[in-house]
């Protein structure tokens, strides 16, 4: 009885989420943040998946097309950021992985500093991980 109930309670308890992130996500999340940093559209090419959908703070939505547009302008010249109050949640084909980062850059000569909170959902698809999703949230300036 202790058995059939102990299967019964595995069955219905939910899929556990991965202790960690996988070497290939975790190799394949760093080359996305590298190639945001220095406008590696091959590489962006490569790790977007085409139905990507970004959602901005204000709710607005861009795709694919416009997120390598906007991080492979010649006018965009970031430095590489440091990830804070990381979010790492990964199931077997999936993961949603983020924090709150400091964009600090320069675009047409002009200095600016942004922190953010932001997701990237990552899905596993034929073998390769894509990003899918993503959302960004502008953290207010301290007064």
């Amino acid at each position: 009885m202790r058995a059939l109930l102990t299967a019964c309670l595995l069955l219905l308890a939910p899929t556990p989420v991965l202790a960690q992130i996988p070497a290939d996500l975790a190799r394949e999340a760093h080359e996305y943040e590298r190639a945001q940093i220095e406008g590696d559209r091959a590489s962006l090419e490569r790790l977007i998946a085409d139905d990507y959908v970004l959602v901005g703070g204000d709710g607005s939505r861009s795709d694919k097309a416009a997120h390598i547009a906007e991080f492979t302008a010649p006018e965009m010249d970031l430095q590489p950021v440091v990830v804070r109050d990381a979010v790492e949640h990964v199931w077997t084909d999936g993961a949603a992985l983020g924090g709150t980062v400091d964009v600090v850059g320069t675009f047409a000569g002009s200095p600016f500093r942004q922190t953010l909170r932001y997701v990237d959902v990552w899905a596993l698809r034929d073998g390769r991980w894509r990003v899918v999703y993503g959302q960004a949230t502008r953290v207010p300036a301290a007064n």
